[in-house]
């Protein structure tokens, strides 16, 4: 790398005066902006190995043959530097400006003034679940923004996630984002990038910034950073977080919905930041501001309502209850125990209507005989679900869409090959799908040998005849 900027070094209005940080496109700069008397980052675009440094301070390719490239990275650097400055959200890092000087060009940041993640957290942990899920969903809001104009960031890690005084997130350092249809590099932070960073040619997209903030969630959790992507890919041997995280700090669900965004195969992961922060921020809602008292007011006329009978659950067993779920399901475990309970009447019907999620019949037995102790009255007798009983919205949804009879089929023939999360994707299959071919097709997708998807499509097509 070349020779940054000296301290006191005049750019425009702006005055260099320490090196923030370097990589493999530039140098992040503190500087101060000498007619607003205002501290901003400044990026230079200087990369290293096809640029270098003139004793005037000019920036020029590094060789005849690196011209093209260096010229072609410039005019990408300045593009982009167009579309983050268009960006206005509170936990992205603000672009105020971009221009060309020296040879080169320039993006002129708001400086944040606070901790960088690790340094933040290290006095916290472990940090308390629902503080970890108002940053997480602020980070969410702030990449969602990001992907909705369609770029990734392609560099999400502690290190680049800062805290600002106020305890608010802000999500830093851009130089590696890029469009999600352009030409890309690879970029590889170690434990962070998925596997499709590892090479110019991997299915690169909003799933893999998704990927790098579940390592991130992975390593608040757990303490440890997660296993390098590539190093998984042959034989996984990380721990999940849902058995290294702590359950007396984290729900399951929570945990699960992190091993879900650090699966190794792209397709497999949540797809879009509103289908992860369903799984994962269910379970953390923001706490709510407590209102202020009101001033007293004369007591009103008693009107006398119908009494309307709602069964309140004791919270620990509905975390029981959503733990053991969550081993058949997934993450998806924390959504159904929440949404079933507050249409069960009494524990008993909510213990049936869980069962009925579960998709096996071995595992479905194992789970009612289970709880059954627990939420039947001795003298009520053990009740069976069918594996494919409604029980909620999204099941609604889908039988509005095809006959019960083909979605049970469809589950039963697919769960041979996924097991019991068959029951959820043959839901969501069905509210994409146009007909029941377009729904086989679909769900042959999430078979990954192709032998047993052939043979999965084989039968399906015979069955219909």
């Amino acid at each position: 790398m070349s020779q940054p900027l000296p301290g006191g070094y005049g750019l425009q209005e702006y005055r260099i005066e320490k090196v923030l940080g370097t990589g493999g496109f530039g140098l992040t700069y503190l500087a101060l902006d000498q007619n607003l008397n205002l501290k901003v980052a400044l990026k230079e675009y200087l990369p290293g190995d096809i640029a270098q440094r003139a004793a005037d301070q000019s920036i020029s390719p590094a060789s005849e043959a690196t011209a093209e490239t260096f010229g072609w990275g410039k005019r990408r650097f300045l593009d982009e530097s167009r579309t983050l400055a268009s960006f206005r959200h509170p936990h992205i890092v603000r672009v105020m400006r971009f221009f060309e000087a020296n040879g080169s060009a320039y993006m002129v940041m708001e400086f944040v003034e606070g901790a960088a993640l690790p340094d933040w957290i290290k006095p916290r942990r472990p940090l308390p679940y629902l503080e970890l899920g108002a940053l997480t969903r602020s980070l969410l809001d702030g990449l969602e923004v990001v992907h909705k104009a369609g770029y990734t960031h392609r560099d999400v890690k502690p290190g680049n996630i800062y805290i600002r005084d106020d305890a608010t997130p802000v999500l830093l350092d851009f130089g590696s984002a890029r469009m999600q249809a352009s030409e890309l590099t690879a970029v590889v932070s170690p434990g962070y990038a998925p596997f499709e960073q590892y090479h110019t040619q991997g299915n690169q997209g909003p799933w893999s910034d998704l990927y790098a903030l579940g390592g991130v969630l992975y390593w608040i959790v757990t303490g440890n950073r997660p296993h390098e992507a590539a190093a998984r890919v042959r034989n996984d041997t990380m721990p999940p977080a849902l058995k290294a995280g702590d359950r007396n700090v984290y729900p399951p669900g929570f945990l699960a919905a992190i091993d879900w965004a650090l699966t190794i195969h792209e397709r497999d992961r949540p797809q879009s930041v509103k289908e992860w922060r369903e799984a994962l921020l269910d379970a953390a809602p923001t706490p709510k501001p407590q209102p202020k008292p009101a001033a007293p007011t004369p007591e009103p006329k008693t009107v006398v309502q119908p009494k309307v009978e709602t069964a309140v659950f004791d919270p620990g067993m509905l975390q029981k209850l959503e733990t053991e779920l969550a081993q058949h399901l997934g993450p998806i475990a924390n959504v159904m125990v929440r949404k079933i309970a507050k249409k069960a009447r009494d524990l008993p019907e909510l213990v049936r209507l869980l069962a009925g999620e579960i998709g096996d019949d071995a595992p479905r037995t194992k789970f009612e005989k289970k709880f059954s102790d627990a939420s039947r009255p001795v003298s009520q007798p053990a009740s069976r679900s069918g594996a494919s009983q409604l029980t909620n919205v999204a099941t609604e949804l889908a039988a509005s869409r095809f006959p019960m009879e083909v979605l049970e089929r469809a589950e039963r023939r697919l769960s041979e090959h996924i097991g019991a999360v068959a029951r959820v994707v043959v839901k969501r299959a069905a509210m994409k799908a146009r007909d029941e071919a377009e729904l086989y097709l679909l769900l042959a997708d999430e078979i990954q040998d192709k032998d047993d998807r052939k043979l999965f499509i084989r039968r399906a097509a015979a069955t219909k005849k």
